[in-house]
């Protein structure tokens, strides 16, 4: 199971958070496989130890991939939620008030940024409560 977090805009015009997971429902050769996310572009940043980013938007789209550092993301009512390497970002809060970020290990986030074509589908699944 890969795990997803997904940012989004609330009724609210806040940011807020849903865990959940990549749905992989299966394919061949015994591998667990999704559905294909249609992109429009994959870039890749390098911020150093100790980076942060306050408050702002998804500039589009996207999936965040992130290869090494772990982070908090933290919503304007105060929650947060830890991005570890290997996580998958939907950043889907594309309006309103926005998240802000903070690295919390001693290692550069190394992430890639997957901007979505129009009209995709994310195999997206939340979390169960």
């Amino acid at each position: 199971m890969i795990r997803c977090v997904k940012l989004f805009t609330g009724p609210d015009g806040k940011s807020h958070f849903v865990d959940g997971h990549i749905d992989l429902p299966g394919g061949e050769r015994g591998d667990f496989i999704s559905s294909v996310v249609g992109a429009r572009s994959i870039s890749f940043r390098e911020t150093g130890q100790g980076g942060s980013f306050d408050w702002h938007t998804a500039p589009a789209h996207q999936f965040v991939l992130t290869l090494s550092g772990t982070l908090d993301f933290e919503m304007p009512d105060g929650s947060k939620v830890r991005i570890n390497p290997g996580d998958v970002l939907w950043a889907d809060d594309t309006v309103g008030q926005g998240h802000r970020w903070q690295l919390v290990d001693d290692q550069p986030w190394r992430r890639a940024y997957v901007i979505f074509a129009e009209g995709v589908q994310v195999p997206f699944v939340p979390a169960q409560a």
